[in-house]
């Protein structure tokens, strides 16, 4: 898969135009905004858009974390995908806490993500944006045989956008597997080698909720 590659200069701006878009237009199980909720896809892409469409619904996770010394930290989260901007794009809202060994775990992430496809590339955009963390990332996403790979290239701890940047310090992939009706799972992985080897830093195994019982963390 190709890096992303933009104009280096433009890399606060492009990262700060998608912060502020994705706290516009809010989450997609609440219809509070005009104009944002969907019902459905946009039926000319509707076979491009189930890539993600697929997930649109209500999910349970279990949350694994791994350190770099391979220690795992149970954790849980809640995970909610919904259409939304005239069928044309995805978004999630995921809210989670990494450790869930004692009573009454705090909170760790509330973040969303905006998925779109564009059919100019065949490929789909991706941003994430984690405002406990101050996170922020840009993707491009690609099916790849049976997985959804989403790609993002660093340097210096920031997206890599130009390639006179030189080789990237890090190689990171979100990648969704084993995808069924009811279940998937996800993880997490990183290449400090451009992409030679890798290295498990989280995963989720996913499992689908009645909406009609959809319950919320307590």
């Amino acid at each position: 898969m190709k890096p992303l590659r933009r104009n280096p200069g433009a890399l606060a701006v492009v990262l700060h135009t998608c912060l502020l878009v994705l706290l516009t237009i809010g989450a997609p199980a609440q219809d509070s905004i005009k104009g944002l909720h969907a019902l459905g896809p946009d039926p000319a892409l509707a076979q491009k858009l189930n890539l993600f469409g697929q997930f649109v619904g209500d999910w349970q996770c279990e949350v694994v974390s791994v350190d770099a010394n391979g220690k795992r930290t149970k954790g849980q989260a809640e995970w909610h995908f919904g259409w939304v901007l005239d069928g044309r794009a995805i978004q999630d809202v995921w809210v989670a806490r990494d450790d869930v060994s004692k009573p009454n775990a705090p909170i760790s992430e509330w973040g969303t993500t905006v998925r779109f496809y564009d059919p100019k590339s065949d490929i789909w955009r991706v941003v994430w944006a984690g405002p406990r963390r101050g996170s922020l990332l840009a993707f491009v996403a690609r099916q790849s045989a049976n997985e959804i790979v989403m790609e993002v290239d660093y340097v210096q701890g920031l997206a890599r956008m130009n390639p006179t940047d030189g080789p990237p310090i890090h190689r990171g992939q979100w990648i969704f597997d084993d995808i069924k009706p009811g279940s998937f799972h996800w993880r997490a992985v990183i290449s400090h080698d451009g992409g030679k080897t890798w290295q498990l830093q989280s995963e989720m195994f996913a499992h689908r909720v009645n909406s009609s019982a959809n319950k919320k963390m307590p």
